[in-house]
């Protein structure tokens, strides 16, 4: 129970699973099959728990990795063999989850509520075609940008998390 590296592979396997199911599959199967209301309630449930646990798995992964059954610590993550292999793009994974959860994440539902009220004005979805009044299509620019740039912070993300994978096969045996 002490040897931690099956909490490791765990911890590791389940942060790159859940961040390639939300991205690849759960998200794109569900603006497919849902309704755009249900989609984006759904979301707003999904994306809470998505960032924390996109936030906390790559610390476990991080403070479970070691050498020979021994956790490295923070002093053997901080060394220099560590430092861009395992302590980067774990680091990298945490503060793109934090930055999805507590800055991207709250804009991009400002957004949405600013744009729930303007359909109410507009008598009109913000999804429904154009022509849109001219505050709908500032909103729907901003959704977009923000929308955007919290898909690229996930994909970049996503590619640190499969650059640690790789660097964790190269010690299977």
């Amino acid at each position: 129970m002490t040897d931690p590296r099956p909490y490791h592979v765990l911890s590791y396997g389940t942060l790159l699973g859940t961040q390639f199911f939300q991205s690849f599959v759960g998200g794109v199967v569900a603006f497919r099959a849902l309704p755009r209301p249900q989609f984006s309630s759904l979301q707003a449930a999904i994306f809470p728990i998505y960032f924390s646990m996109q936030s906390a798995l790559p610390v476990v992964v991080a403070l479970t990795a070691s050498r020979g059954g021994q956790a490295l610590g923070i002093s053997g993550l901080a060394a220099p063999e560590n430092r861009y292999t395992t302590l980067l793009p774990m680091a990298t994974v945490a503060v793109t989850g934090l930055i999805n959860q507590i800055v991207l994440r709250p804009l991009t539902m400002k957004i949405m509520r600013e744009r729930k009220h303007q359909e109410t004005r507009d008598g009109k979805k913000s999804y429904d075609p154009a022509p849109h009044s001219k505050e709908m299509v500032a909103l729907n620019k901003r959704f977009g940008r923000v929308h955007g740039i919290s898909s690229l912070v996930n994909l970049i993300s996503l590619v640190a998390t499969v650059c640690y994978g790789v660097v964790l096969s190269k010690k299977l045996e």
